[in-house]
Formats: structure tokens, sequence, C-alpha cells
């Protein structure tokens, strides 16, 4: 079963760019497949363990853990804890700037947005109540978009959220970008080409023609440095591709499945209901019935 991040999604609206999302209750091993977006991401983790990898480099995280994403970096986060539960925090950098190209803007927020400099990707060595101010902040955030106050809500949020940036640069969490070799490269390329294209009739041996390796070397390199198969994630892309559709269009089940990429309604159907608990035809019901009551 895979959760879905509603990586191929914008995060929040065009009024609120920011979303946070809480996943807890996994009674099982799970993982969120290799992805990215322009949003900076933070993963706080409430209790548990996970395992978080952030553009080639492997961590690991326990109840307090804080990670940090930068904008356009492949990531993935999976647990073989049970009880493991953890927050993330996504925003445009834009959210928290001015845009007044001032000297906050131009020598901290614009080089992060432009990817000149990065967050570091683990809060370490932090002083026991630095830490906690940072854990703080974030337990303020999350908490004040449970409210129903939209505009305290957006100020509060920018205010927290600048106050947990002005401890990064305290705590000297600003690095200078390393270039990114030939392997980083490579996987961006391939994971571009593959959300160009999962809804077609993709397949390893057109990965193989495309990039010019051999399809067994492409399947065998996914395992090793994606920690997913090829087939499971072409079905993620599909299956999360083919709930949007029904949440926002009438087509039929057949024609779902088709636009997603699926040539084979059986197997779509089998494989939604492996990820999602109900059959396609279900789920857009439960989600009518619960638009009527909201």
């Amino acid at each position: 079963m895979f959760l879905e991040l509603r990586e191929n999604t914008p995060h929040g609206t065009k009024e609120y760019p920011y979303s946070q999302y809480y996943i807890v209750n996994v009674r099982h091993p799970f993982q969120f497949p290799v992805h990215w977006h322009d949003e900076l991401e933070i993963i706080y983790i409430r209790k548990g363990t996970l395992r978080v990898w952030i553009d080639g480099c492997d961590y690991t995280g326990h109840a307090g853990s804080i990670f940090l994403v930068n904008p356009r970096e492949l990531h993935l986060m999976g647990s073989d804890d049970p009880s493991a539960a953890y927050f993330t925090l996504l925003f445009p950098l834009e959210f928290i700037s001015f845009q007044t190209m001032d000297g906050l803007d131009s020598t901290l927020l614009m080089p992060l947005r432009t990817g000149q400099l990065q967050l570091t990707h683990e809060i370490r060595s932090a002083p026991l109540s630095e830490h906690e101010q940072l854990c703080r902040l974030l337990e303020q955030t999350i908490r004040v978009n449970q409210e129903k106050d939209t505009m305290r809500r957006q100020i509060k949020t920018r205010i927290f959220l600048l106050e947990f940036l002005h401890l990064l640069v305290e705590h000297k969490a600003l690095i200078e970008p390393i270039l990114h070799g030939s392997q980083l490269m490579m996987q961006r390329e391939l994971l571009a080409y593959i959300r160009a294209h999962y809804t077609e009739k993709l397949s390893l041996d057109r990965l193989s023609a495309q990039f010019h390796l051999s399809p067994k070397y492409i399947s065998r390199y996914f395992k090793e440095h994606f920690h997913i198969t090829f087939v499971s994630y072409m079905n993620h892309l599909r299956l999360t591709h083919a709930k949007r559709l029904l949440e926002t269009t009438e087509l039929q089940v057949i024609e779902v499945a088709l636009s997603s990429g699926f040539s084979n309604v059986n197997y779509f159907v089998r494989m939604f209901k492996q990820s999602y608990g109900c059959t396609p035809l279900k789920y857009r019901q439960q989600q009518k019935h619960t638009a009527l009551y909201e």
C-alpha cells in the first residue's frame, strides 16, 4: 500500500500555499516512493523510527528528529516501525518572503529559492534548549493550522516559520550547495521522464531505448537507488492519478484506468483496492457522500 503525499499536485492553494500532512497509525512497513517538488519540506517525527533518504544520503530519525528537504531535492521516507508518526510541512519559500528584495531577501531567501544556498538535511548537535525551541515552533505551526480563523492562521504560520528559519541560521544550518554528480543527474532525468510518460505504455524496454541502458540494469538500478521496484513506482503514479480522476471527473472506471496508464481494468481494480482498501467505484461513492455532508 502506498500513502499519498500529492507530490504531483500543488500543495496548499494559491491564496494559502502551505500544507501539512500527518502520517500515523500505519500497521505495516510503508514507503513514500521517491519524488520531489518545488516547495521546502520540513519532516518532523512525533514518535517511532523513520528512515529518510534525501538526494542520495540516508538518515534515520526518531521522536523529535527534524529533517529539511530543499526545493527540487529527490527524497523518500519509509519505516518498518508500526508506531511511526510524523508531520510533513510544505511551503514555497516565497510564502515567508516579503518580496521586497531587501537585505533579507537578497542574502538569504532568494539564494535559498534559487539553490545558491541550502539548508542541511538533518538538524544535529543543536543545544537541547535550541532543539526544543525548533520543536515548539513546529508544534505551534501545526496547531494554528488546525484553527478556522483564516487570517490568524496565515499570519501566525508565517511568524512561526520565520522564527524557525532564524534559529536554523543561528545554528549554522546553511550550507553551500554540493554539485550533483552524474549519478544524481541520471536519477533526476530518469524520474522526470517517467513522470512525463507514466500514463502511456511505458515499459523497461522503452526506458532502455531512451537511456541506452539494458532493461535489467534499469530494473536493478531502481531497486538499489530508489528502494522500490519499477512496477511498484509506476503503479503508485498511476493509482495517484486515477484517484484524482475519480475525485474530480465523472469518467467511467474503465476510462479512468485507461487514462491513468492501466491497460488491464481488472488489474487496475485489484491494485486500487489493495492500495486504498476499496474498489474505485466505492471510493468515488464515498467521496461524493463525504462532500455532501461537509
